[in-house]
């Protein structure tokens, strides 16, 4: 709504430059967060990426779950947007091996599928 207000208060030529600017902004905000369901061990579980702000700075905050097989979440908190999927994988990798869901017999079956 206000950015709205600052638009009909631009000339007409600052006005289409804001709105082109605003969506560029809007696009890449959008492209911080991310939502996938991948293939784990024979069953689908979903991972989402979100971003938020810590002392200033850009954090990401990744979740894995995997519905219909474990309530196991994964979780992971980190600076860097392409090692949150991992460092959050792990950790419910971690979890699930703690819980006995899976056997070092199965991970080592797996990995070599």
């Amino acid at each position: 709504m206000a950015m709205m207000l600052m638009v009909s208060f631009l000339p007409a030529s600052d006005a289409q430059g804001w709105e082109t600017l605003a969506l560029a902004v809007a696009q890449k905000a959008i492209s911080l967060w991310r939502n996938d369901e991948v293939e784990f061990m024979g069953h689908n579980c979903n991972i989402s990426v979100s971003p938020y702000i810590k002392r200033f700075q850009l954090y990401y905050r990744g979740r894995m779950s995997c519905p219909g097989w474990t309530h196991i979440r994964g979780e992971g908190d980190t600076r860097s947007k392409s090692g949150v999927a991992g460092k959050t994988t792990q950790d419910f990798v971690n979890k699930a091996f703690a819980s006995g869901l899976i056997s070092q017999q199965d991970a080592q079956k797996w990995l070599q599928s």
